[in-house]
């Protein structure tokens, strides 16, 4: 905490300072808004900063206010943004045609595919020009109307932002709680009422995790409280419909801040699983549901690389573990004191990802080669059936089955030609039916192209490429190509539709996947091949990449393009100080790009947990490692691509300072005329606007900044860009 306050008395010190050095920031007089054509520049306040023998100076390390109020650094960021918008105004027509072009393609009335649970039929839907989705119910095989949960139009008025981050409904089907975000930092307050009164009690619980699990008393709400500085979610708290806070009971702290913390109830609602995790370790504990006020118990006790999950059913718990392999398995046992039973033993080169569970069949989803496959087991006589896709290249995933004894299994389906897709399959018939598709007004599947790709990565690895463009558009070397990247966590970055996407391929865009080494999408061992002593492998597989596709056609030399948010956001900050040559322009999105500093920093929400992704840089070879690659330290006086970076405010995950910072840095040193642009959404925090119409906002302003990077000399003449 000693570094944490010294930190925070430095930030005190620097305010101070810059009162008396604002003056290099541009004023915003509403007159100057419309004329501004110059870049603001940022003060230089020289921050000194030594780690093991080594000395680095941050002449931007100012704009960094935890308050969010300091009125030096929001005049800079309005200054950015006043620069952003003046250079991007000769495109506003161009963006407001994307924007539209979006919108008409939705269903602006539109509903989810109903669902049973607990005697209730459950429902989303869309209306006509509203951003929000409302939540409705009715009891099962009722003829009459829908009964409104939450109605998120209604719930975000006079708000500029705000994400319904859970609902829940008591098991007595009277009382209803919610969490939301209004501010877009992810700290969630809860709202809750009997479902009988039309009053909600507001504020009942405040900045919590998006995470509430009732009891099966139907009184009993159990939440997870965040630290308010680091913004962990590491304490459980049991508390009683209708009481004060000040009431609860804490049943749970976790002391080790790699882990998170988060609840769920078992399929057999006779537990709230409660699972503790980091990057590569996990441990579950178990709350009776039907007694919660019995101490909490431990499923199994942490061990230093295992993860693991849990699920209940029909008397024996379900254990999807890594204890035997890198690659998941999944075991059983009736009781946490008895010895795990193999139900499927590890797989070479396929990764167990997750199952569900039917009184008469197992269905596991697993990951081979990149793509996912769902396979139902039969309980009884073992025999095992694959459900069947068609594309090339997909995405598909179990969706929700609370219903046991039943033979229809729901998953979600998608591939880069195919639109978010809602199947039904009868695991007794083997009959798959549809029963909602994404509508797209105008589109027609069959003048798209989709492909899968493997590029041998300088090391010979074989790095798998998703791709998609418009058939009779496509002219080989000729096309303009936008390749995305993402690489970090395990996560898979899957070839999944995208109807805004339409707009650039429309224009002739080839549009790229690169599944570089950190994602999940081949398995844990590719996830470890691109993480801590092996992270830049990251990056030289989407630089490969890059020159493949170029090599062999899909896109044109002078007309490659780039774009990745958060981690991916440290992607695109790699590549352009590792090869901007490759790149016209890049789109960075909430970017994270001060590795070595909000490593170093544990008062910055998330460092902590992220140890054991990125490294721990007190150790001294950790830290010259994640200096040698971390954006900000690497920026140096030379030609860097065309860049727009955006960033939130309020953003949680990746402060906005860190952008900020890199912006600045690399205006004072970039040797180019090329374009450099910031915007900061004010109201907003890691995912952007909220509600989808304010989102397709974002997208349309980030895709017509490529689409007039291809036609400079109409909109950028200005600036003298070619």
């Amino acid at each position: 905490m000693l570094v944490a306050t010294k930190k925070r008395m430095t930030l005190q010190l620097t305010s101070a300072i810059m009162a008396l050095l604002i003056s290099a920031t541009p004023a915003l007089a509403q007159n100057q808004k419309d004329s501004l054509v110059m870049p603001p520049k940022a003060n230089k306040v020289p921050h000194v900063m030594t780690e093991h023998g080594d000395t680095r100076t941050d002449n931007y390390y100012w704009l960094r206010d935890d308050s969010r109020k300091d009125p030096n650094v929001l005049d800079y960021l309005n200054a950015e943004n006043a620069y952003t918008e003046s250079v991007m105004k000769e495109g506003k027509a161009l963006e407001e045609t994307l924007f539209n072009e979006m919108v008409s393609r939705m269903a602006q009335n539109d509903e989810s595919v109903p669902y049973i649970y607990n005697g209730y039929t459950y429902r989303t839907i869309y209306q006509e020009g509203k951003d929000f989705p409302i939540y409705q119910r009715k009891p099962v095989n009722s003829e009459g109307e829908w009964e409104v949960l939450v109605d998120g139009n209604e719930r975000a008025k006079g708000h500029e932002f705000y994400q319904l981050g859970d609902l829940t409904i008591s098991p007595d089907n009277k009382r209803i709680a919610i969490a939301e975000d209004k501010e877009g930092r992810r700290n969630y307050n809860v709202a809750y009422k009997d479902l009988s009164d039309n009053t909600w009690k507001e504020n009942v619980l405040t900045n919590i995790s998006a995470n509430l699990v009732w009891a099966n008393d139907s009184k009993t709400l159990f939440y997870v409280d965040k630290d308010p500085q680091t913004l962990l979610p590491y304490q459980i708290y049991r508390h009683q419909y209708g009481t004060d806070r000040k009431q609860d009971v804490k049943i749970f702290e976790e002391n080790d801040d790699r882990f998170y913390t988060w609840m769920g109830k078992s399929k057999s609602e006779d537990y709230i699983l409660v699972s503790i995790e980091s990057s590569t370790t996990s441990e579950s504990r178990l709350i009776d549901a039907n007694a919660p006020e019995k101490p909490m118990v431990i499923f199994s006790a942490r061990q230093e690389g295992r993860e693991y999950d849990i699920d209940h059913f029909n008397g024996e718990f379900y254990i999807r573990s890594n204890h035997e392999s890198e690659l998941f398995g999944l075991y059983k046992t009736a009781s946490i004191d008895k010895p795990w039973e193999t139900v499927i033993a590890p797989q070479k080169e396929v990764d167990l990802e997750g199952f569900d569970l039917f009184n008469r069949w197992l269905v596991v989803e697993e990951r081979k080669q990149g793509l996912v496959s769902l396979r139902q087991i039969d309980w009884k006589t073992g025999q095992s059936t694959n459900v069947t896709f068609d594309d090339p290249v997909y995405m598909a995933w179990l969706g929700f089955n609370p219903q046991a004894d039943s033979e229809e299994l729901r998953f979600g389906y998608t591939s880069m030609t195919t639109p978010s897709s809602t199947y039904q399959w009868n695991m007794q018939t083997h009959q798959k039916q549809l029963l909602k598709q994404q509508e797209v007004k105008g589109f027609e599947r069959n003048l798209y192209e989709s492909e899968r790709i493997w590029v041998k990565a300088q090391d010979g690895v074989e790095v798998p490429v998703s791709l998609v463009y418009r058939k009779d558009l496509f002219k080989k070397g000729e096309n303009p190509i936008l390749i995305y990247g993402y690489g970090s966590y395990g996560s898979s970055i899957d070839p999944s539709f995208s109807s805004p996407r339409l707009s650039l391929l429309d224009r002739g865009f080839v549009y790229a996947i690169v599944h570089v080494r950190g994602g999940g999408e081949l398995g844990k061992r590719w996830y470890n091949q691109g993480k801590m002593e092996h992270k830049v492998n990251t990056f030289t597989d989407f630089i490969d990449a890059t020159k493949y596709l170029i090599a062999k056609g899909y896109g044109a030399p002078k007309h490659v393009y780039a774009m990745g948010g958060s981690a991916g956001g440290l992607l695109m900050g790699a590549v352009v100080n590792m090869a901007p040559e490759l790149y016209r322009g890049v789109v960075s999105q909430v970017p994270f790009v001060d590795v070595v500093t909000t490593m170093l920093d544990a008062s910055i929400p998330l460092t902590t947990g992220e140890y054991e992704e990125w490294g721990n840089p007190a150790d001294k070879d950790v830290y010259f490692r994640l200096k040698s690659y971390s954006p900000y330290d690497n920026v140096v006086a030379k030609a860097y691509p065309h860049l727009l970076v955006t960033t939130g405010l309020h953003d949680s995950q990746v402060q906005y300072w860190e952008p900020a910072k890199w912006v600045a840095k690399l205006r004072e040193l970039k040797t180019d005329n090329n374009l450099l642009l910031l915007e900061t959404n004010m109201s907003a925090g890691h995912g952007g606007k909220s509600g989808r119409f304010n989102r397709l906002r974002d997208t349309a302003k980030e895709y017509a900044f490529i689409l007039m990077l291809e036609q400079p000399e109409v909109y950028f003449k200005a600036q003298n860009i070619k």
